[in-house]
């Protein structure tokens, strides 16, 4: 019941109130459209103009339980790490972030890449584990005559417009 009630809160703050409230640190015009930032989500930092998509998952710690079972003397430990995301960043649907991953400014993550690392600047990378795929420049060079201008439309409009091309 409590899960439940939970969720509902959530729902209603909305991700980018809940990670606020959580603890995340938080740059200027963030978009998260995920509420789910582990259990130490004081551990997270984001800069400017972080956006996530729907399903990311940031997760602080390991589970050490088989090694406290097996190892008495690591009964009480833990392992835990920072993940720190640099400005204008945009994490993919369905991407975990693991500790101890740095991710550098302007850097776009493909749908359901896992994480970890240090992500450098000005790059694409994607898959399972997260690999480098090309520099912007290459990725815009590679993909610009696709480039559909609807920032600025209606949903009717870009609804339009995409049924249109695509038909």
């Amino acid at each position: 019941m409590l899960n439940i009630l939970k969720l509902i809160f959530y729902k209603i703050l909305g991700p980018n109130k809940v990670a606020k409230r959580l603890g995340v640190k938080m740059g200027k015009n963030c978009v998260l459209r995920s509420s789910y930032f582990g259990s130490e989500p004081y551990l997270i930092e984001m800069g400017d103009n972080v956006q996530t998509t729907r399903g990311v998952t940031f997760i602080t710690h390991d589970s050490l339980s088989v090694i406290r079972v097996k190892y008495p003397e690591y009964k009480n430990a833990d392992l835990f790490g920072k993940i720190i995301i640099g400005d204008n960043v945009f994490v993919g649907s369905q991407s975990i972030v693991l500790r101890g991953t740095t991710i550098e400014d302007n850097v776009i993550i493909g749908a359901g890449s896992l994480v970890k690392g240090h992500l450098k600047s000005d790059s694409v990378y994607a898959g399972v584990p997260a690999k480098y795929i090309c520099s912007l420049d290459d990725y815009i060079h590679k993909n610009k005559k696709d480039f559909d201008y609807t920032k600025n439309f209606t949903s009717n409009e870009k609804r339009d417009y995409l049924l249109k091309k695509f038909n």
